[in-house]
């Protein structure tokens, strides 16, 4: 392991100290967008050069340690100094590995998220609209900005469909691993002998695409308005003011009924197209990556289970890395640290293993 960092982070430390000397510079400092970039640049290397630089230290004090074992006086004292210089060079060692592993370029996006009703009629709507509102809950605790795109309510409460954009710090890096199939287990309020009910929604999760990196050609598609209707068909509105996008050469559609303006639909459904063209594109470059892997912790998967929420025990499971909590109701009313951190360490641990 030493090896690898003596190898990879003096190029990585040339390469911050010249990022430091450039946003210096009087010049630099009045192109703007320059420097800005260079901000940027220099906050993403600064944390490897910490560790580096703390990593050095460590290695120096370990070697000094090590000299006086030799000293029948101080040969205790440096024991106990060796021990504990050698658990703090390998939790060095480990975040100086978690840095140097290549980073998915979309953790720094925004998150487009759509959640369907699945198997399990009006049940497994109201339980969408649940996950819906828990991650609200949780974008609200993150400080994150949520937007919702397009939806479809149920009269009883729940959703057929919600497509809502998050925006915020990390919000992709976060979020990426709730792509998949939830199940839910309960006994439904109609359900008069007490039978527990099993349904499901599924969740995909996209990196919102900006406008450089899908081109969409005006020829390649066809806008369509339509009035926009709430739950059970209701009309909310007597103008045709809910946009259909259809972009020809996918057979991908959109729709946005959300806003009374025309324009505004327009734009939020443009900007849903563009997401799901590019999580398309990027569709199989990922499966690529994840067949070297031997857990898809990330996979993206929607049909695939991924997760239980089981009333009756009070217990939310994911299959995946076999985590367990017991604390439904909180997860449910936006407490999803537990489950995002773990599922984020399995993600770090299984790319190390695979780096080494």
């Amino acid at each position: 392991m030493s090896d690898f960092i003596l190898d990879k982070m003096p190029p990585i430390i040339a390469n911050f100290e010249d990022v430091e000397r450039k946003i210096s510079d009087p010049e630099i400092i009045a192109d703007r967008e320059r420097y800005q970039e260079l901000l940027k640049k220099h906050s993403e290397l600064e944390p490897g050069v910490v560790f580096y630089r703390q990593y050095l230290k460590c290695k120096s004090d370990l070697e000094e340690a090590k000299l006086l074992l030799s000293d029948p006086e101080m040969k205790e004292m440096a024991k106990e100094e060796i021990e504990g210089l050698e658990g703090q060079k390998e939790v060095i060692e480990n975040e100086l590995q978690l840095f140097l592993l290549p980073k998915d370029p979309d953790d720094r996006r925004n998150a487009l998220v759509e959640i369907r009703q699945g198997t399990g009629g009006d049940e497994a709507s109201l339980f969408a609209y649940e996950l819906y509102r828990m991650y609200v809950r949780y974008a609200e605790t993150q400080g994150w900005r949520v937007e919702v795109m397009s939806e479809a309510l149920t009269e009883m409460g729940g959703a057929k469909e919600v497509v809502f954009l998050v925006e915020g710090q990390g919000v992709y890096s976060q979020l990426k691993f709730e792509s998949g199939t939830h199940r839910v287990q309960r006994v439904p309020d109609t359900e008069a002998s007490g039978r527990i009910h099993t349904s499901a929604a599924t969740v995909a999760i996209m990196p919102e695409a900006e406008e450089v990196d899908i081109v969409i050609d005006k020829k390649d598609i066809r806008v369509d308005t339509f009035r926009a209707s709430g739950a059970g068909g209701q009309h909310i509105n007597k103008t045709s003011s809910a946009i259909r996008i259809t972009h020809i050469p996918t057979g991908v559609v959109v729709e946005c009924q959300d806003e009374r303006s025309q324009f505004q639909n327009k734009d939020r459904a443009m900007r849903m197209l563009r997401t799901r063209l590019y999580e398309t594109q990027m569709e199989a470059q990922r499966a690529q990556e994840a067949n070297l892997r031997k857990i898809q912790v990330g996979s993206g998967d929607r049909s695939e289970k991924i997760r239980t929420y089981n009333f009756p025990q009070s217990r939310v499971t994911d299959h995946r890395i076999n985590f367990t909590v017991h604390n439904l109701h909180e997860v449910l009313s936006g407490k999803l640290e537990p489950l995002i951190q773990a599922l984020m360490a399995a993600d770090r641990a299984e790319r190390m293993k695979a780096a080494t």
